[in-house]
C-alpha cells in the first residue's frame, strides 16, 4: 500500500505523543510488539521514539502515524497479510 490517505483507517487517538501512543497500545491490546523507528508497516516507515509499540487485534494493526504539521495519530488498519507478517516477527 504505502499511502495512509488511500487506506480505510480508524483514528484511535489524535494528537498523542509517542509515549502516550506506546502506553495506550500496551494497556489496551493483549498482542503487541516493539519496533524501531524506520520499521515499515504497510510500506510506511514508522516515526517515533524507540521503542515504537505496534498493536495487533485479529486482522487489525494499530500503529502511530505522524503527519507533518498535523501531529501524531494512533491508527487502526485492517490488513490480514501484514498482521500475519508482524506476528511472525514475534517468534
Amino acid at each position: 500500500m504505502g499511502c495512509v490517505e488511500s487506506m480505510n483507517y480508524e483514528i484511535v487517538l489524535k494528537g498523542a505523543s509517542f509515549k502516550e501512543s506506546r502506553e495506550y497500545i500496551r494497556a489496551h491490546f493483549k498482542e503487541f510488539l516493539d519496533v524501531q523507528p524506520g520499521f515499515k508497516i504497510l510500506d510506511i516507515p514508522v516515526i517515533g521514539l524507540p521503542p515504537v509499540a505496534v498493536g495487533l487485534e485479529g486482522d487489525f494493526i494499530i500503529f502511530p502515524y505522524t503527519k507533518p504539521c498535523h501531529g501524531t495519530f494512533l491508527l487502526r488498519v485492517e490488513d490480514a497479510e501484514e498482521a500475519a507478517r508482524l506476528r511472525a516477527l514475534k517468534k
